[in-house]
């Protein structure tokens, strides 16, 4: 009965935390505090019902501890508003603390960090911790000072992260559960299998398209993992794919959809405002990048197929394109529908408050679909996308007391003068510094609060370096992204391993090398401004020409074939091809396609022994 009593609790809850969002989405915000700390309330209050982490109930309900916490998160965060004009018209930092701002603030530190603890594991607490520790012992940075700062002003817990978790993410959340409720993840599927179950290696193919496609909408490597891994994994192990390599697919490709635009993963929309442009300029910045990421997958997969005479599915088992379209195909208006009302010029919580309204209508428009409108799955979607939120906004609350940290001790400064010192101003040192920073942090950190501890510790120095602010930030959030499939704390990585039952090393292996290409293209965007459409139109054009040819060979030599198993010196030269021609320049583009050209040539006029999986992928099954 009590358990029931606090599910129901938790129901309404959500709800009321999803229709909060829309109704503010529809008729306007209110002032900052009050809106963000609700979500912030909101989102503590459902953590502690939710994971509950001290049980006296054998089924799970929430103990003593868990509802003292839901207390505490009222009262710390409902003092905010109930005294808000002595927030508002204080001086920060200046005015001294009231007893009660001590209890209270302390109180709301200690329960974010709790609450992160238990959604997402102690790294990013003890990361927050540390910070803190850091600034206490080791610079002038008072107790006092530190608590106003964090709690006391929309510098700290409500700042920009918990801002944009509230007025963008927690609506794009929505309309990706009105999405995986209305059943677009068969489409997905469906489609996929489709266009390249067939084709050599074609589960794996399939898994890259339909992840990069489910990726758009989840903008999370592990959960992308969790509900395309389920079905690919098996089908490419089916085929012959090795349990490690059949995991490392799934994972690269769940990967790349935080990357992929229209919707990317949360840290995007951080991103449009630390860079002060609109979500729509960084989708721009990112479509080129994400398409070379994917194409890069895409090859290495067909040429490992190739290679080792992986066939394809048989077509009778395969649904058939034109019955895929004409059953679900209209299940892809609400993505347009986005993405044309961002074209439009207008904001981004407008385009996904019109992504939600349309989903439920396009899914009505059918009978093979019209069976998920219905008002059971419609509170199911609300009340989902409430609990998915709870993970960014818990990393956000926690990384808004990072940043609050980092901005009164001064650490950024020293941080971003000993990048420069050790680098020696030497901006390729500086990078690869950056991104092994990058990755480090990523590897306990989800993507979001990785790239927002990393924008104030890191991009600083590369901007000083004389890199433009678009390409830094981007630099760190793609490989805040790439830490999810980087060793040895590799997050999805984890998750296709435990689907696949491959060898946890093998795996993360594996997926270095097909996301290698992943690993290069930050690293083209700074010198190469034009892949984010920065730049001459003759740049971009020549960029968008050269750059995809330049993966590709990367793939090749990485998975030694091209046409046909590559020789030693065939390999070399498409490495060497992949990197002059991923670098910017009318010479080394020109020093690219004749080594491309040589190694063509190469494969198809000298003879050599085949090899059984060229032999393999001869045959007509193959196709």
């Amino acid at each position: 009965m009590y358990k029931r009593m606090t599910d129901m609790l938790v129901m309404l809850l959500s709800l009321a935390f999803t229709l909060y969002h829309l109704y503010c989405a529809l008729f306007g915000v209110p002032e900052p505090i009050y809106f963000r700390g609700v979500h912030l309330m909101f989102a503590l209050v459902l953590t502690f019902l939710i994971y509950t982490g001290f049980k006296v109930e054998k089924d799970g309900a929430p103990g003593f501890f868990d509802w003292v916490f839901v207390a505490g998160s009222v009262a710390s965060i409902g003092y905010m508003f109930v005294e808000y004009e002595y927030f508002i018209s204080r001086f920060a930092t200046v005015d001294d603390l009231k007893p009660m701002d001590w209890f209270l603030g302390l109180t709301l530190v200690f329960l974010v960090l709790e609450a992160a603890r238990r959604v997402l594991g102690a790294a990013l607490s003890i990361t927050a911790l540390v910070f803190i520790a850091y600034a206490l012992l080791f610079t002038s940075l008072q107790p006092q000072i530190m608590l106003d700062q964090v709690y006391m002003t929309l510098d700290g817990i409500l700042g920009i992260p918990i801002s944009v978790c509230a007025t963008y993410i927690v609506l794009f959340i929505i309309f990706g559960a009105f999405v995986e409720k209305t059943g677009t993840g068969q489409l997905f599927m469906d489609f996929g299998m489709a266009l390249a179950g067939a084709k050599p290696g074609g589960p794996a193919k399939v898994a890259v398209i339909t992840s990069g496609m489910f990726g758009t909408i989840s903008g999370s490597a592990v959960s992308n993992v969790m509900t395309t891994g389920v079905f690919t994994i098996p089908l490419m192990k089916r085929i012959g794919y090795r349990p490690a390599f059949a995991g490392a697919v799934e994972a690269v490709a769940s990967t790349g959809g935080q990357i992929m635009p229209p919707i990317m993963g949360a840290a995007a929309f951080v991103m449009a405002e630390y860079l002060a442009v609109s979500y729509l300029t960084v989708a721009a910045y990112a479509i080129i990048p994400a398409f070379l990421y994917y194409l890069a997958v895409y090859a290495a997969v067909h040429f490992e197929a190739r290679r080792t005479g992986m066939k394809g599915l048989p077509k009778p088992d395969l649904p058939q394109m034109g019955v895929v379209l004409r059953e679900r195909g209209h299940q892809f208006i609400p993505l347009f529908v986005i993405t044309g009302v961002l074209l439009y010029g207008y904001s981004a919580p407008y385009a996904a408050m019109w992504g939600i309204a349309s989903v439920f209508p396009v899914a009505a428009m059918r009978s093979t679909t019209r069976q998920y409108v219905r008002p059971r799955i419609l509170l199911e979607a609300l009340v989902l996308a409430a609990k998915d939120t709870l993970t960014i906004a818990t990393a956000c609350a926690v990384a808004g007391i990072v940043i609050g940290v980092i901005l009164l001790s001064g650490v950024a400064i020293e941080f971003t003068s000993f990048v420069v010192n050790m680098s020696q101003n030497n901006l390729v040192l500086a990078l690869i510094l950056t991104a092994l920073a990058g990755i480090i942090l990523g590897m306990g950190l989800p993507t979001t609060p990785a790239y927002i501890i990393q924008v104030a510790l890191l991009v600083p120095a590369v901007i000083k370096l004389g890199v433009k602010p678009e390409a830094a930030h981007l630099f760190v959030f793609y490989y805040s992204c790439l830490s999810t499939i980087t060793p040895p704390v590799a997050l999805a990585v984890f998750a296709a391993k435990g689907i696949s039952g491959g060898n946890l090393w093998d795996t993360g292996w594996a997926a270095v090398k097909l996301g290698a290409t992943g690993y290069i293209v930050p690293f083209m965007c700074v010198f190469g401004p034009a892949l984010m459409l920065i730049g001459p139109w003759q740049d971009v054009l020549l960029s968008c020409i050269t750059a995809p040819i330049g993966v590709v060979c990367l793939a090749a030599a990485l998975h030694g074939y091209l046409l046909r198993a590559t020789t030693w010196w065939e390999t070399i030269m498409l490495f060497a091809a992949a990197m002059v021609l991923i670098t910017p320049g009318l010479v080394t583009d020109l020093i690219g396609i004749v080594l491309v050209t040589l190694t063509i040539l190469s494969q198809k006029f000298i003879d050599r022994p085949e090899t059984a999986g060229e032999i393999a992928a001869q045959s007509p099954a193959a196709e």
